[in-house]
C-alpha cells in the first residue's frame, strides 16, 4: 500500500538504536526523507550511514541532547535548513532509570521530566508553526505500556510518559483545525536494547524472565520493532490523517483493561 509517504520530510528522535531506528527505516522506505537524532555522534553516524545503504533515501543526521531546549530548537532549524520544512515529527527517547519511586530524589526527578516530558513539549512548540505553514503534518509520541498500565520498577517513566499522553490529548484538540494529527503509542515488551536492560535489573537468568514474559503476552512472543514501525507509518501518513487524539498500546494483548 502506497501511505503517501514520498518526499515527506520526517524528523525521528533517538533514532541511532532501537525503535527510533526501526521507525526512521521505515519512513525511509516508504520514500520520506529522514532526519534523525540521537546524544552519541558516533551511533547516530553509523546509523545515517546504515539507513542510506539499506533505503536509498536522503538521511540527515543531527545530533542533540534532547534534554536541552537549545538542542531542540537547533534540530528543528537544521532540518528546515536542510529540507525547506517539517511534515511528520516522532518523538522517541530513552526512559529514565528503573527503580521504586520513594528511591529517586528530586534530581532524578528534574532528568526524567525533562528527557520524555519537556523534550516532547519543545519539539512540538517548535514545530507546529512549521505544519502549519505545510498545511498540516503528524507528530507521534513514543511512550510505553507502562504509561497506561502502571508496573512496578517503572513509575520514574511512567509518571513523565503519563503526562506526555495527556500533553498530547490536548494538543490533538488544538491543532486539528490546521490538519495536524496527534497521536502516542505504547509499546509493550519489545526486543531493544531497554528490554536487556530489565532483564538485567531483573537479576534472574535473562532466559527464565524473557519465558515469564513471553508467557504474560497472549500472543506468546516478544514483540519486534517491526511490529511498531508499521503502524507509526500509517499514523503520520495521509492515510492516517483522520485518526487523531489516540492512545494506542502495540502489545500482543498484554493490556488487560478496557477502555
Amino acid at each position: 500500500m502506497d501511505l503517501g509517504l514520498k518526499d515527506k520530510v520526517a524528523i525521528v528522535g533517538g533514532a541511532s538504536m532501537g525503535i527510533g531506528y526501526g521507525i526512521a527505516r521505515q519512513l525511509a522506505a516508504d520514500g520520506a526523507r529522514v532526519a534523525i537524532t540521537a546524544r552519541r555522534e558516533a551511533g547516530l553516524a553509523k546509523a545515517a550511514e546504515t539507513l542510506r545503504s539499506e533505503t536509498g533515501a536522503e538521511i540527515l543526521p543531527v545530533q542533540a541532547d534532547c534534554r536541552r531546549a537549545e538542542d531542540c530548537a537547533r534540530v528543528i532549524d537544521t532540518v528546515v535548513r536542510a529540507f525547506g520544512g517539517i511534515d511528520i515529527l516522532v518523538n522517541n527517547d530513552g526512559a529514565p532509570p528503573l527503580g521504586t519511586l520513594v528511591s529517586f530524589d528530586d534530581a532524578a526527578w528534574a532528568k526524567a521530566v525533562e528527557q520524555n516530558l519537556m523534550y516532547v513539549v519543545r519539539m512540538a512548540r517548535e514545530t507546529v508553526p512549521h505544519l502549519q505553514a505545510r498545511g498540516g503534518g503528524s507528530i507521534l509520541n513514543i511512550t510505553a505500556i507502562s504509561a497506561i498500565q502502571p508496573i512496578a520498577g517503572f513509575g520514574l517513566s511512567a509518571a513523565r510518559w503519563g503526562g506526555v499522553i495527556g500533553y498530547a490529548k490536548t494538543l490533538s484538540l488544538e491543532v486539528a483545525k490546521d490538519n495536524i494529527n496527534v497521536n502516542t503509542i505504547c509499546p509493550g515488551y519489545i526486543e531493544t536494547q531497554r528490554l536487556e536492560k530489565v532483564f538485567a535489573a531483573g537479576g534472574e537468568d535473562p532466559a527464565v524472565m524473557r519465558r515469564q514474559l513471553e508467557t504474560e503476552v497472549p500472543m506468546g512472543r516478544i514483540g519486534t520493532v517491526e511490529d511498531i514501525s508499521g503502524l507509526v507509518a500509517l499514523l503520520v501518513s495521509p492515510r492516517g490523517r483522520y485518526i487523531t487524539g489516540t492512545t494506542i498500546q502495540v502489545d500482543g494483548g498484554l493490556l488487560r483493561g478496557v477502555r
